[in-house]
């Protein structure tokens, strides 16, 4: 897959955490559990999310994780941008510099169109869409 393990992880994450019910905060712990994530590398991957506004954190006994904003203003690009960065929807599949119209890759006509399909879809996505199929298809988001 095109995604790295902590941009997977987060993606489970926040869909659970749209999945909630209420707004109240989840331990990070239970997320863990939930979905074999290591707690440490998912600590890590909600920072990376709670720094972006993505996520809000409090620490304590009733502490945990939950959205910082409305799940249909979150889209699955505003995740993979926030822990993959962008150079998946724009980069050379080849890892080349410079390769475009003018320089192309052996690649390019090939990955261009997909990237720029995947980029426009991830735009069109939105956690609250991911959330909500989830939850009415009977989906799984872990193992």
């Amino acid at each position: 897959m095109l995604l790295t393990s902590a941009c997977k992880y987060g993606i489970q994450a926040t869909i659970y955490l749209g999945m909630q019910k209420d707004d109240s905060f989840v331990s990070i712990k239970k997320i863990a559990e939930e979905f074999t994530i290591p707690f440490h590398f998912l600590t890590k991957v909600l920072q990376l999310l709670t720094q972006a506004g993505i996520v809000e954190s409090t620490k304590g006994a009733k502490g945990g994780v939950r959205l910082g904003k409305d799940p249909d203003a979150i889209t699955l690009f505003d995740i993979i941008a926030v822990i993959d960065g962008e150079g998946i929807f724009h980069d050379c599949m080849l890892g080349l510099p410079g390769c475009g119209l003018n320089t192309p890759c052996p690649a390019h006509e090939f990955w261009a169109p997909i990237r720029t399909k995947y980029e426009k879809s991830a735009r069109a996505i939105s956690l609250k869409d991911l959330a909500s199929d989830t939850i009415r298809k009977n989906l799984r988001i872990g193992k």
